[in-house]
């Protein structure tokens, strides 16, 4: 092989090898960063992973808000109106947090079942529901009541006309 040709095939070959180190440290770096979304069906029904960082959406319980007198500890239920997971989250809650309304919190399972959160994300006006939380009651709507899919969008105004009474 002359000597032009091979000193070619190496910078290209160096450079292709270059460029998949790259491509994969990118998909490393963010499939670490990924955080998928539960409804409390799924956490209850074991398909959120434990002690992985996932995001969980709900309707927070009539009377589960429950606050430590000597800490900022709170532990509430997050419901899908078919199953309910408790929450336990240390900090200060966002100001328009409150029962009966839909929020989307961060953090992971554990062992025992009971997501720990370290993020909690309220409703920022009385009409407004996170899109995930819209999704996941309608599903779980659906399949407790037995009605089909495409009645979604009917149960989704039927859900949030609730949810903002």
């Amino acid at each position: 092989m002359h000597p032009k040709r091979r000193k070619k095939l190496i910078l290209i070959l160096a450079l292709l090898a270059g460029t998949g180190v790259i491509v994969g440290l990118v998909l490393y770096a963010l499939s670490q960063n990924i955080n998928l979304f539960f409804s409390p069906s799924d956490m209850a029904q074991g398909k959120a992973p434990a002690h992985q960082r996932i995001r969980a959406g709900g309707m927070v319980r009539e009377g589960s808000l429950v606050r430590a007198t000597d800490s900022l500890k709170v532990r509430f239920v997050i419901t899908d109106f078919v199953e309910n997971v408790n929450v336990d989250y240390t900090g200060i809650l966002p100001d328009l947090f409150r029962e009966g309304q839909g929020i989307v919190a961060q953090g992971k399972m554990n062992d025992e079942g009971i997501f720990v959160a370290d993020e909690v994300l309220a409703k920022h006006d009385e009409n407004y529901m996170p899109p995930e939380v819209i999704q996941a009651l309608n599903e779980a709507k659906a399949a407790s009541s037995g009605a089909p899919k495409s009645n979604s969008q009917a149960i989704a105004t039927q859900t949030v006309k609730e949810t903002s009474k």
